[in-house]
């Protein structure tokens, strides 16, 4: 596991946008398992109230299902599953044009660069 917490947002939600984008980069399947919230604590190295209030919030989102006594489950909702890629998609644009026009570099130069890197 390559989680790497930061200390500019709370670890709960780096948490939930680390399954997201596994489940998007197809590391994650929908139906799979994930480690029990204690498992996950001990090997990202946080409280296991922290990794509690992910799981909890992923299961509202409906990213994740749990089955008392068992561990939780990605979702096999296709639907949700390409929402939240297009929420991550939408939240590193937002980002990465905040952090352009931060800079002044305008739209034309934004395309020219995206067209020599990616």
């Amino acid at each position: 596991m390559n989680f790497m917490p930061n200390d500019k947002e709370p670890v709960y939600i780096q948490i939930i946008r680390y399954i997201k984008q596994q489940v998007v980069r197809g590391d994650l399947q929908p139906g799979d398992s994930i480690p029990s919230r204690r498992e996950m604590a001990v090997n990202i190295k946080v409280n296991p109230n922290t990794v509690q209030k992910a799981y909890k919030e992923m299961e509202d989102m409906g990213i994740i299902t749990t089955q008392r006594n068992y561990q939780s489950n990605i979702t096999t909702d296709e639907d949700l599953i390409n929402k939240i890629k297009e929420d991550l998609i939408n939240e590193s644009m937002d980002a990465f044009i905040q952090s352009m026009k931060a800079i002044n570099v305008n739209k034309k130069e934004i395309i020219e660069i995206i067209n020599d890197r990616y």
